[in-house]
């Protein structure tokens, strides 16, 4: 599997690159993952319906959301696979949103990220990507537009740049039929893995070391001792929430 996400707000250009790179893929043998949001992930999925899609949402399997891609969900309902790790009937809440970028990241062998935003989901979905030791490919875009500021930067801090299918194929060629080669860490303290006691416990503190004054990130994650991946999660959930801003030089505060 490999996993396309990108802007809800994509560009035209976005979505053509996105459809033909989501064909050539599956054409390649790969089945094409990716969240059913609306702009990259509706255009990867509609791509790869003839080739094998697999939706992964953030509510229940039989939930349907966004409802503007109800008929893009039944398409992939008959002829791909509809993957949660919610409930039947459990609606989608923002807190959702980032364990369903987890298991688009762990599902996949690697993930393109076509168009981003600084602060996106799909570069959450990059950062569990490489806490999960799979590839990350980033298309580039104009400095101009501000949903090519996520794909450049992974471009800068060493993702593939990749300008069409090959650029993929080279890389994952020679993993294609072998198992997952996980890094050597325990993943029981990833978001989603570890325990609601535990998930609670990182949310506390996170909000505990918040405060109005700016704070890096990373000295926020090594004060904790937490996963990164646990710290980064609540910072979004909060953020989605309102409840805290993130500010350049990759600080947070509260808002």
């Amino acid at each position: 599997m490999i996993a396309i996400v990108g802007a809800r707000n994509a560009s035209a250009l976005a979505r053509k690159f996105t459809d033909t790179l989501a064909r050539e893929l599956g054409f390649a043998g790969l089945v094409v993952v990716s969240g059913l949001a609306r702009g990259i992930d509706a255009a990867a999925h509609e791509a790869a319906l003839a080739v094998g899609t697999a939706a992964v949402v953030a509510g229940g399997v039989d939930v349907i959301y966004p409802p503007e891609n109800t008929r893009l969900y039944h398409a992939i309902r008959e002829q791909g696979v509809i993957v949660s790790e919610m409930p039947p009937g459990e609606a989608p809440q923002a807190r959702h949103f980032p364990r369903r970028n987890r298991l688009i990241s762990g599902l996949s062998r690697g993930v393109v990220v076509v168009e981003a935003a600084e602060r996106s989901g799909s570069l959450i979905t990059a950062n569990y990507a490489l806490e999960q030791g799979r590839e990350i490919f980033a298309v580039p875009g104009s400095p101009l537009d501000p949903r090519a500021k996520g794909p450049n930067r992974l471009i800068r801090d060493g993702a593939t740049l990749t300008e069409g299918v090959q650029d993929i194929l080279q890389v994952l060629t020679p993993m294609l039929g072998c198992d997952f080669g996980e890094p050597d860490r325990d993943f029981g303290a990833l978001p989603g893995a570890a325990s609601d006691m535990e998930a609670d416990r990182i949310r506390a503190s996170v909000e505990e070391a918040l405060g109005p004054a700016p704070v890096e990130i990373d000295e926020l994650i090594r004060q904790l001792g937490a996963p990164a991946g646990a710290v980064l999660t609540v910072i979004l959930e909060l953020e989605l929430a309102g409840r805290c801003v993130r500010l350049p030089g990759n600080r947070v505060s509260w808002s």
